[in-house]
């Protein structure tokens, strides 16, 4: 908005707002400045306590009381004779990385955003040269660097202190390595899109963490997926976290597990082509109902 003179000739000065539009910004500038605002998103998430406690290191607090509550139930997925079967520490761990993605990026963006809305911060960026795309960047590449933190934290716990065994295959590793970079970037552009749906910055963590804990219980995070029942299952395989933690179990769980899935095997394409639709989703419903200053403000 510009304040301009109307020269109405009467000696004074009379003032009209008009929509300034935003200058036409190169893509490279626009990148330049999303990368920047990513270290500044960083830095400010590191800062902020709740944020660290509740998405950060939430998953690997819970993959610590899942191994000491249920470590000593026995081995999951034992033979009738007694032999195989994994730690209850190595079951869950993948879960708690689709996990840790979903909050990284859906619960931490979405209620990160909405307060954003109520304290004026998004009113005030709305006046710089910084674009929506360059404000997805920045939000998006914090997510990112976050999330390999605390993947990389969570995996080093698992192995170090409880002893789980990890994937060497290269095949295994390159999958983990897409699964990942989806599930991440999807969980961004999900958590940008629902940070809309809270009416305040004090109702978004009413709003955002009620649908993020049902998300976690459906899709095999808390629960051992294959335990559901059917109907819970199939409402679970509506969302991108079900396939993240499927994929994750794909590359963390033996390939024996793979017959406790709906289709009796990990499916790997159809995860990939599941995580590239809710992207897309995830990235024009961003657009779409990204606003500066609420409409109903």
């Amino acid at each position: 908005m510009s304040t301009v003179d109307t020269g109405t000739g009467t000696g004074t000065t009379t003032t009209a707002t008009a929509s300034a539009p935003r200058p036409s910004i190169g893509l490279v500038t626009v990148l330049r400045v999303g990368f920047s605002r990513a270290g500044s998103e960083t830095r400010m998430y590191f800062r902020t306590t709740d944020s660290v406690f509740f998405t950060f290191l939430f998953p690997l607090i819970m993959l610590a009381i899942f191994t000491a509550a249920f470590g000593s139930s026995g081995k999951i997925g034992t033979a009738p004779d007694g032999t195989g079967g994994i730690s209850v520490g190595a079951y869950y761990l993948p879960g708690m990385l689709a996990a840790g993605m979903l909050l990284s990026g859906v619960q931490n963006l979405a209620v990160d955003i909405a307060g954003e809305k109520g304290d004026g911060t998004l009113k005030r960026l709305g006046g710089t040269p910084l674009s929506p795309l360059g404000y997805f960047i920045g939000k998006t590449g914090q997510v990112l660097v976050t999330g390999i933190f605390q993947a990389a934290l969570l995996i080093l716990v698992a192995r170090v202190l409880l002893g789980i065994d990890l994937p060497s295959d290269p095949a295994k590793l390159l999958t983990f390595g897409w699964v990942f970079l989806l599930g991440i970037i999807t969980s961004a552009f999900l958590g940008i899109a629902l940070s809309a749906l809270p009416r305040s910055g004090k109702s978004a963590t009413a709003v955002v963490i009620p649908i993020v804990l049902i998300l976690q219980f459906i899709s095999g995070v808390y629960l051992q997926f294959y335990l559901l029942p059917d109907w819970m299952q199939n409402a679970a395989s509506v969302f991108p976290l079900k396939w993240m933690a499927q994929g994750m179990r794909g590359v963390f769980l033996p390939d024996s597990f793979a017959n406790l899935e709906q289709s009796g095997s990990w499916d790997f394409p159809l995860i990939a082509l599941s995580l590239l639709i809710w992207l897309v989703v995830g990235l024009v419903l961003s657009r779409v109902t990204f606003r500066w200053i609420r409409k109903d403000t």
